[in-house]
């Protein structure tokens, strides 16, 4: 019942904006990406039928920044685990928002081996972070080195698709959720969570169409989740 009446209020929204506001024809695209990261947020992080949590101050310590901590170290297995103490530092300073810290310590990580696979992906994750979830290049050069030293690892994949919901690329998002789901070994670290969160993406993107009253743009087809990186050694 919930859900409908989120679909309805969404639906209503953009009716309003496209009919009563008037709003150009040319802004369509952008306020339905905008209601789609919206729905997308709620899909991936609601629980309509739980009781509301205790207050908690606004800026409370392990809140988002811890989340995004463990959603890494869900897809990192007992192989992939790095062996470098300044990661546990990285850490504590991506639990305090102080992204920009992170990625410092990860990139000494980095140079120090290049053949780190958890310090490459959680330098993409500060990067991505430090950027408000926008996938910078920077960010996707780190996610491009994780991904060359374990291919067929969910982890970059995921957290590109997570940049993509990020920024309202919810189709984008889809197809390299998929694209990575179907790469994975059936018993990859975090392999069971990326299918779940496909399939809720999936029912999230058929309501909206169900429920959508126009129908946006086409959009050009999407590229490859995580484009290869340049020839030559990718450890530089």
């Amino acid at each position: 019942m919930t859900w409908i009446l989120v679909l309805l209020l969404a639906a209503a929204c953009l009716a309003i904006a496209v009919w009563w506001l008037r709003v150009p024809r040319a802004m369509w695209m952008a306020l339905a990406a905008a209601l789609a990261f919206g729905l997308a947020g709620y899909a991936l992080q609601a629980n309509p039928g739980m009781s509301s949590a205790p207050a908690r101050g606004a800026f409370d310590a392990g809140g988002e920044q811890q989340d995004v901590v463990a959603q890494r170290q869900e897809f990192i297995g007992d192989e992939d685990r790095s062996t470098a103490n300044l990661i546990i530092t990285a850490d504590a300073m991506a639990r305090r928002s102080r992204y920009a810290d992170a990625a410092t310590y990860l990139a000494g990580v980095t140079e120090q081996n290049p053949a780190d696979f958890e310090a490459w992906l959680a330098l993409g994750i500060a990067l991505t972070e430090h950027a408000d979830g926008a996938l910078t290049a920077p960010a996707l050069y780190a996610f491009r080195q994780a991904a060359a030293l374990k291919p067929a690892h969910p982890g970059p994949g995921y957290f590109l698709g997570v940049s993509l919901i990020r920024q309202g690329q919810l189709l984008e998002a889809r197809q390299a959720w998929a694209e990575t789901l179907a790469n994975a070994p059936p018993d990859a670290a975090g392999r069971a969570g990326l299918a779940e969160r496909l399939a809720r993406l999936d029912g999230l993107l058929a309501q909206i169409a169900a429920g959508a009253p126009a129908q946006p743009p086409a959009q050009p087809p999407a590229q490859s989740p995580i484009p290869p990186p340049p020839p030559g050694n990718t450890d530089q």
